[in-house]
C-alpha cells in the first residue's frame, strides 16, 4: 500500500466502513488523499505506471484521464463515507468560526505575513475564533503564539508518514470541530472548507491566500476563478454546500462491498 493511502487516516475510515477491525489491509491503488485540481494524487507522488487511481469526483477522474491515468475510480472523499457512519449529528448550538491558515509541509514551507491575515480575520468574523493550525506549523512555536494570542488554537492530529505516526482519529477530529462552528473558512480553498460546507457550515475563502516555495500560483489563481461560489467572505451556503457535494463526490459513493471489491478487499 502506497503510505499515503494512510494519510489522515483515510485507510482506517474506509475499513471501517467496510466492517473490517485493526489495521486496515493493503489498498491496491492510489487513493486521492486531498482535493486537488489535477489527477487527484500528491505533488511528486512516484505512480507505478498501469495500477488504479481512487478519487474523489468524477471532474477529477476526467482530468487524470487527461493526464495518462488511465485507471481511475472515483469513489468519492473518505470524509462523506465517515458522515454516513457518524450520522447526522446532534444538531447542538454552532458558534462562532474554525479558520485554517493556508499551510506548509515537509517539502515546502509556506510564505506569508501570518500578523496581517490573523488582524484581518479578527476584523472580519463576528463572534469567537478556532484557529486550526495544520501539524507542520503547530509545531512551530513562533507561529502558533501569533494565533494563541489572538484565539483557540487547535490541531486535529498528524496526518502521518511512511506509515508512522498516522492519527486514525484525524477525520473524527475533525469533524466534530466541524461541527461546532457556525463558519469554516481559510485563505485558500481546501478539503477542510469543502468538508465544512458538506456538513452544513457557512463557508468563506478570503485574505492573503501566502505561498509555497516554488508553487504554481496560475493554478491558485484558477482555483479562484473557477470556484467563485467559495470564495469571498458572506458566500452563498446554499450554493457552496452544492459545490462542495460534488467536489466531494457525494453522489457517486459505494456500497462497503463496491468498495471492498474496488480496493482488492473481496476474499
Amino acid at each position: 500500500m502506497h503510505h499515503a493511502n494512510h494519510f489522515y487516516g483515510h485507510a482506517h475510515v474506509m475499513a471501517a466502513y467496510c466492517g473490517l477491525d485493526g489495521d486496515p489491509p493493503r489498498i491496491d491503488g492510489y487513493l486521492q488523499h486531498g482535493w486537488n485540481v489535477v489527477d487527484g494524487l500528491g505533488a511528486g507522488t512516484p505512480y507505478v505506471s498501469g495500477r488504479p487511481i481512487f478519487v474523489w469526483s468524477e471532474q477529477t477522474r476526467r482530468r487524470a484521464w487527461s493526464m495518462g491515468r488511465r485507471y481511475a475510480t472515483v469513489v468519492g472523499a473518505p470524509f462523506l463515507y465517515l458522515l454516513q457512519m457518524e450520522g447526522p449529528g446532534d444538531g447542538g448550538t454552532r458558534e462562532g468560526t474554525i479558520w485554517y491558515p493556508f499551510h506548509g509541509w515537509e517539502g515546502q514551507h509556506v510564505a506569508g505575513d501570518h500578523q496581517r491575515l490573523i488582524d484581518e480575520i479578527l476584523e472580519t468574523e463576528d463572534g469567537p475564533v478556532t484557529f486550526c493550525l495544520y501539524w507542520h506549523e503547530y509545531r512551530d512555536e513562533r507561529v502558533r503564539r501569533r494565533y494563541e494570542k489572538a484565539g483557540r488554537v487547535i490541531c486535529h492530529g498528524y496526518r502521518g508518514f511512511r506509515w508512522r505516526d498516522t492519527d486514525p482519529g484525524f477525520l473524527r477530529s475533525q469533524l466534530t470541530e466541524l461541527r461546532r462552528h457556525r463558519r469554516v473558512a481559510s485563505n485558500r480553498l481546501s478539503s477542510a472548507v469543502l468538508y465544512g460546507a458538506a456538513v452544513g457550515c457557512e463557508p468563506a475563502v478570503y485574505g492573503d491566500p501566502m505561498h509555497l516555495a516554488g508553487e504554481d500560483r496560475a493554478t491558485a489563481e484558477r482555483i479562484r476563478r473557477q470556484w467563485p461560489e467559495l470564495h469571498g467572505t458572506s458566500p452563498d451556503p446554499h450554493q457552496a454546500q452544492q459545490s462542495a457535494l460534488a467536489e466531494l463526490g457525494a453522489d457517486v459513493l459505494a456500497s462497503p462491498a463496491e468498495v471492498r471489491a474496488m480496493f482488492g478487499w473481496a476474499a
